[in-house]
């Protein structure tokens, strides 16, 4: 009886016995290769690659990529290799891809191991889509940024622009050029090699119409900021609860996430929420350049704003303008994930554009920037408490005209502010003063006029005497040659020498 109890017990499977059931047929398949098994897949698969048996090494790696205990990116980057070997260039950038997706290195495109395939458009294709290289537009938008970054910079410390106008325009360039700087590194794929760009302008989104928006109130209305006014950063900061988790990722999740997107054929500077922020951003843009509009429509036509400042605000309004046309060409690409072509740099050059001209703006004609605040505006706020009346401000202006009508002082090539003030018997601030209201011109601005109409009444009626022009030079108050040519020219858009011809041409 003992007997027969054993048998019985030694024929039934130790699974059975242990597990209280019976064991399926099929429980091998889910069962993991364990860790002595798969070493052992690996060390033949390796003895494979190295005698050069690919086929053979092939399908012991993907045995070995079932397990979960191996590091797989080595082996995703020899069966790479492999199939490279054997000249399969769309299985290749398939596992370069993996491989990269989990060991970011460039450097395996440049391994002698893939000279096979590198000249095929798979290799081709995976290599632009990840190594970085600077073309024509990423240098073109890199010294774009550079210059708005400088720009921004020198605009805080000019004490000649209002210092609220200067905050806003300053941060408006700010933000243009981090989003051209992004661009730069998206186009020029150094986003992978630095992650934490990955999204860096996009906080920004609903930041451009309201600087814009409240610079041209400011310059135009001198208006002075309310509480309230905080309720147009709300799109901002809702934004940027969503957005800030994000930023919080670790490089590598960063990295993943781009890697993700590139993998799908998308941008990998790009959020999966694009689609959404270009639309918002869009209805910001033209909600606040609707704004705008009116601004500027009601301070085209207002004696109190300077010619130089309305031409600037109407080429400022213009680019804008010409922005959010190419900006929603641009959303409609980028959402049908369209990279690359004229298109779809046009409304980054047009920010850039703008960038420049900003920056030309600030170098050439820093006054323009403050609008009713400017200097060369006669009602720049310096004078707001002056004590010069009306009529006395009248008076000094008669006096003033018949020293330069009738005296010709400017004619005197030392002549300056504090000397016609003397003159005037009245200080060099109501000389000023005078001069840009009746003017609206600087001091000098006015000697070089009266001194270029008396060189051009010496061309026309003496061009008989053939006159040197370093005579009429000094004739009417220069120094010198090159002052008086620059001048000149300015003035007149000719040469003093290019005039002397036209005269003489004309007789």
């Amino acid at each position: 009886m003992r007997q027969l109890v054993l048998f019985f017990i030694l024929s039934i499977p130790l699974v059975q016995f242990v597990n209280g059931h019976k064991p399926q047929a099929s429980s091998i398949d889910v069962i993991s290769i364990p860790d002595s098994t798969s070493k052992g897949l690996l060390l033949k698969a390796d003895e494979s690659f190295q005698k050069e048996e690919f086929e053979k090494a092939i399908m012991g790696y993907e045995k070995v990529l079932t397990s979960d205990d191996v590091d797989k990116a080595p082996i995703l980057k020899k069966l790479a290799i492999s199939h490279a070997s054997l000249n399969n260039p769309a299985k290749t950038v398939g596992f370069i891809e993996d491989y990269l997706s989990l060991e970011f290195d460039t450097g395996i495109f440049i391994q002698d191991s893939f000279s096979q395939v590198q000249n095929s458009s798979e290799f081709k294709n995976l290599l632009n889509k990840y190594t970085p290289e600077f073309t024509i537009w990423s240098f073109l938008y890199l010294y774009v940024a550079l210059i708005g970054f400088y720009i921004a910079l020198i605009i805080n410390f000019n004490r000649k622009i209002d210092l609220t106008a200067r905050i806003l325009i300053s941060a408006f360039i700010f933000i243009h050029s981090i989003f051209i700087f992004n661009i730069c590194i998206n186009i020029s794929n150094y986003q992978y090699e630095y992650p934490h760009s990955y999204l860096m302008s996009t906080s920004f989104s609903f930041l451009y119409g309201p600087l814009l928006y409240f610079y041209f109130k400011r310059i135009t209305q001198q208006y002075i900021f309310k509480k309230t006014d905080l309720l147009h950063l709300l799109p901002t900061i809702l934004f940027l609860i969503y957005i800030i988790p994000i930023y919080g990722l670790s490089s590598q999740e960063k990295l993943n996430i781009m890697l993700e997107s590139a993998a799908l054929g998308q941008n990998a500077g790009d959020s999966k929420d694009m689609l959404v922020i270009v639309i918002l951003k869009l209805a910001s843009l033209i909600i606040y350049g609707f704004f705008i509009r009116k601004l500027y429509l009601n301070s085209k036509h207002s004696k109190e704003i300077s010619r130089t400042n309305k031409s600037w605000q109407k080429n400022i309004y213009g680019l804008h303008i010409f922005y959010v046309l190419t900006y929603a060409i641009y959303g409609i690409l980028i959402i049908n994930h369209i990279f690359s072509g004229i298109i779809y740099h046009t409304p980054v050059v047009f920010m850039a554009l703008m960038v420049m001209y900003l920056g030309y703006s600030a170098n050439v004609q820093p006054n323009v920037f403050g609008g009713l605040y400017s200097n060369d505006n006669r009602l720049f706020f310096k004078y707001e408490k002056s004590g010069l009346t009306q009529s006395l401000s009248n008076e000094l202006r008669e006096q003033l005209m018949h020293l330069f009508d009738e005296e010709k002082i400017y004619k005197e090539s030392d002549l300056n502010l504090g000397m016609l003030a003397e003159r005037l018997n009245t200080t060099r601030h109501n000389a000023s003063q005078v001069i840009n209201e009746h003017f609206e011109i600087s001091f000098h601005e006015l000697v070089n006029k009266y001194r270029i109409e008396e060189a051009k009444a010496i061309l026309d009626h003496n061009f008989q005497k053939n006159m040197n022009i370093i005579d009429i030079a000094y004739e009417v108050g220069y120094n010198n040659k090159v002052t008086f040519n620059k001048a000149f020219k300015k003035e007149t858009d000719l040469t003093p020498s290019e005039y002397q011809k036209r005269v003489l041409e004309a007789v």
